[in-house]
């Protein structure tokens, strides 16, 4: 990864953008892979000397909705715009960030703990099993009724 490692672009006029490290123009797909590579990258506009990286950053996401056509649900859209402009900018400023963060850190230690498991060779299957068992959709109501839930899915088995 290279998360420290930032790329200067100049977005000329025309809209285009142009690599100084490489010397060469990019689009909008070539920065979402740089990004994605791990890279920080900065977006300076050539003639007013202003930077818009978060515009050309919110460009590509738009892109990327447009394929997929969609983004964000169409009642968090309206709940955006019936809260106000600044609501979004607030909570993406204060929220958003530490919370994908807090995700994606969460996710990389079940890898490696899942990876861990593999590798010392821990049965999983029989954890999976106990674990369904206790995820019985019948167990509030085998409960209800007096009757252990696993006990009855081993006598039906």
């Amino acid at each position: 990864m290279h998360q420290n490692e930032k790329i200067i672009l100049k977005k000329y006029p025309n809209r285009r953008l142009y690599d100084t490290r490489n010397s060469t123009y990019v689009t909008l797909e070539d920065v979402a892979g740089l990004i994605r590579s791990g890279y920080q990258v900065e977006v300076i506009d050539l003639k007013t000397d202003q930077n818009v990286t978060a515009f050309i950053l919110t460009q590509i996401l738009m892109e990327q909705t447009k394929r997929n056509n969609k983004l964000l649900p169409e009642s968090l859209l309206h709940l955006i715009i019936r809260s106000g402009e600044n609501i979004l900018s607030d909570y993406f400023e204060t929220y958003l960030e530490r919370n994908i963060q807090s995700y994606l850190t969460y996710k990389k230690n079940m890898e490696e703990q899942f990876k861990l498991c593999l590798e010392l060779g821990i049965d999983l299957s029989g954890i999976a099993e106990r674990t369904m068992k206790q995820m019985s959709p019948f167990a509030p109501t085998a409960a209800f009724f007096g009757e252990d839930a696993s006990a009855k899915d081993e006598k039906d088995s």
